[in-house]
């Protein structure tokens, strides 16, 4: 069975095909889920992951086809993540304390404080590094991507796409202070 490419779907739902939009959500959602997990608090993914969507209604008209669907659909997800980062600057400055239903403060156990700790140093590790660093590694464990469809995407060599993931994977360490 033939399976529309993302273009096509994309044409479809600009013309007010449903099924063709839910066909893209489906195939995308888990994707933009895991990428948007690997940048925002966890208990903010679901909430940025929605709002990602709903400006991807709001703007697939203005999706002109120049580049890739998934290259136009990334570029709004790190769009609404780093939105996702202003509004919580603006109102936040800093995390609140959550109370229990005794009003007494919640304290995160020490499992939890060590693995947000470790989880906020992967993503400094992976947002200091440069932006296609960034987005082969999102490939490879975000988007779930074998290194042949990573260089398929890329129009890249395997080659390439495997000696640019190991690169990426050294800046990573490097960032993190590992040898």
């Amino acid at each position: 069975m033939f399976e529309a490419s993302d273009e096509t779907l994309a044409r479809k739902a600009q013309l007010g095909d449903r099924d063709a939009f839910y066909a893209l959500y489906n195939r995308y959602l888990q994707r933009v889920y895991n990428r948007v997990k690997s940048k925002v608090p966890p208990q903010d993914v679901e909430d940025v992951t929605q709002e990602i969507f709903i400006a991807v209604v709001r703007s697939l008209d203005g999706y002109q086809q120049r580049a890739r669907f998934n290259t136009w659909l990334y570029t709004i997800v790190n769009r609404q993540i780093a939105e996702f980062y202003r509004r919580r600057n603006r109102s936040e400055r800093g995390y609140g304390v959550e109370l229990d239903s005794d009003g007494a403060p919640e304290l995160p156990s020490t499992a939890d404080h060590e693995q947000a700790e470790q989880r906020m140093m992967i993503q400094k590790a992976l947002t200091g590094l440069p932006d296609h660093y960034q987005e082969i590694i999102l490939q490879r464990f975000a988007d779930g991507l074998t290194f042949a469809e990573i260089a398929q995407q890329r129009d890249q060599s395997l080659e390439a796409v495997k000696s640019l993931y190991r690169r990426a994977v050294q800046a990573i360490r490097d960032n993190m202070g590992e040898v």
